[in-house]
This record gives C-alpha cells, sequence and structure tokens, in this order.
C-alpha cells in the first residue's frame, strides 16, 4: 500500500484526479513563500531529516582523531495537514444525477495548509524549535517609519538593501508586506507621477508580494538565493486517504516541509 493509502477507498481515480487538481489549483493561490523562495526537492516522504548548514560557520573540525562538521544541524522536516470530509450522501448524488461532485472543502483544505506552510516560513515555531523569517536569531532589523507618509516606505527599503550589501548580500532582493502595508503603498507619491508600490517594485525587480499571514505593520527585505535561504520540501501537498467514518470519507491534506536559513544576514526585518 502507498503512504497516500488511496488504493484503500472506493473513490475513483477519475475523482482522486479532480482532487488532486483542485488542491493543487487553490495552493497556487494561497502560496506566497514558494514565490520566492528557491525549492529544494521533492525529496519524497521517507526523508525525514535534513541538514541546515551555517555557510558563515561552516568547518571541518578536528581534534584528537576526531572529525565533526561545525555550524551544521540535522533538523527533522515537519509534516502540515488539514482534513475535510466528502459526504457519501453527496457522491451519491452526483453519480445519479450526473453532476461534478463540489470539492470546494477539498480547496478549503488545501489552502489552510498553504497558510500553515506560509506561517511556518515566516514565524516558525519556537516550541518546537523552527526558525522563520521574521523570528531567527542574528537576522537584521531596522526601526520602520510610518509608512503612510512621505517616502518613508522607499527610504525604508532602501536603507534595507544598502544593509545587505554592506553585510556581502548583493541581491536579488525580495520584499514581502502584511496587507495593510500594501494598501499603504497604493499611493501616488508627490512630484513623481509613480505608486509608492511601483518606485519600491522597481527596487527589487517586481519582487514584491503580500501575505496575510504576517499579520499587520509587518515587511521583511530578503536576498532568496539559494546560497542564503531555501524551502525543503519532502511530500509536496497531496490528498491522502484518511478513512471512512459514519459512510463518509475523510481525507487529508499533507505535505512536509522545512526553510532553511543558511546565511541569516541575508535578512532585513522591518519593525
Amino acid at each position: 500500500m502507498s503512504y497516500l493509502s488511496r488504493e484503500a477507498s472506493t473513490l475513483s481515480d477519475k475523482l482522486w484526479e479532480k482532487i488532486d487538481s483542485a488542491v493543487i489549483d487553490a495552493a497556487r493561490r494561497a502560496l506566497v513563500g514558494r514565490r520566492f523562495l528557491h525549492i529544494f526537492g521533492p525529496l519524497g516522504v521517507g526523508v525525514n531529516f535534513i541538514a541546515i548548514d551555517d555557510v558563515d560557520e561552516i568547518d571541518e573540525v578536528s581534534q584528537d582523531g576526531i572529525i565533526i562538521t561545525k555550524g551544521r544541524r540535522l533538523v527533522e522536516i515537519p509534516t502540515i495537514y488539514d482534513d475535510f470530509t466528502l459526504l457519501a450522501k453527496d457522491l451519491e448524488h452526483s453519480d445519479r444525477m450526473g453532476f461534478p461532485v463540489d470539492l470546494s472543502r477539498a480547496m478549503a483544505a488545501a489552502e489552510a495548509c498553504s497558510l500553515k506552510e506560509d506561517r511556518l516560513i515566516f514565524f516558525g515555531d519556537s516550541e518546537l524549535g523552527y526558525e522563520g523569517l521574521l523570528t531567527a536569531q542574528g537576522i537584521n532589523r531596522i526601526s520602520k517609519k510610518e509608512w503612510a507618509e512621505g517616502e518613508n516606505a522607499f527610504t525604508d527599503v532602501v536603507s534595507g538593501m544598502q544593509l545587505l550589501t554592506e553585510n556581502g548580500i548583493y541581491g536579488p532582493y525580495a520584499l514581502v508586506v502584511s496587507l495593510d502595508l500594501y494598501t499603504q503603498l497604493q499611493r501616488l507619491q508627490p512630484g513623481t507621477g509613480l505608486l509608492e508600490i511601483d518606485r519600491i517594485s522597481k527596487l527589487v525587480d517586481g519582487r514584491v508580494f503580500k501575505s496575510p499571514v504576517l499579520g499587520k505593520n509587518k515587511a521583511i527585505l530578503v536576498c532568496p538565493e539559494s546560497r542564503n535561504m531555501d524551502l525543503v520540501i519532502g511530500q509536496d501537498m497531496a490528498a491522502a486517504y484518511l478513512e471512512q467514518k459514519e459512510l463518509n470519507h475523510v481525507i487529508r491534506i499533507l505535505e512536509t516541509v522545512l526553510l532553511r536559513i543558511k546565511r541569516k544576514k541575508a535578512i532585513v526585518v522591518f519593525e
């Protein structure tokens, strides 16, 4: 039996294909981190651990005939999931009437997984020992001015780029902002004839992203080159058959993913 256990269900291959399509479509619309991070994988669900190197500290250390690698740690790739149920009556009705099966719940579960993935990328999970782009120790932090006023947003981003350059991080850059800050950038800058978002977008070659998981008043500038950070994928997002309960079919949307931060100085958080 495969890991996804689909053969344990009575659902047709055609329906599984439709579920897969709905999940992929919903995830593509919702995922933000994958739009700027390099993807390492998919490696397969059987890969449970991955090495995270601190690029500036990695080295072999030899002592008393024993060699170890300094600046490297082995981290478990966590599983993200969300469950939904297909009602047996709905499936029977669709089959009898020739209607397509309503897969709204599958899409909602895929979206929920996508938001969980982005929360893990940006905030990590301190209780489980995972660092996020905004929470990792040792990243750069800049005091954020009021972005709804004057050229503050533009000058803050320029300051962030200058800081990265001073640290030997020369781009390309990507800027991710919360929804409220993204709205504040939709205004004409006096004397330029340009929206503030357009001016900033030119600085980062169009790589400006907004994410609902950031909450409010948060922004982060990164150099997302693979030598600085990447997103490890073991099992890419997929639907697995969980069980049949009270005649209904319980399906789990799951994935195994992990953010690897290799150079913390490639991150600037505006706070």
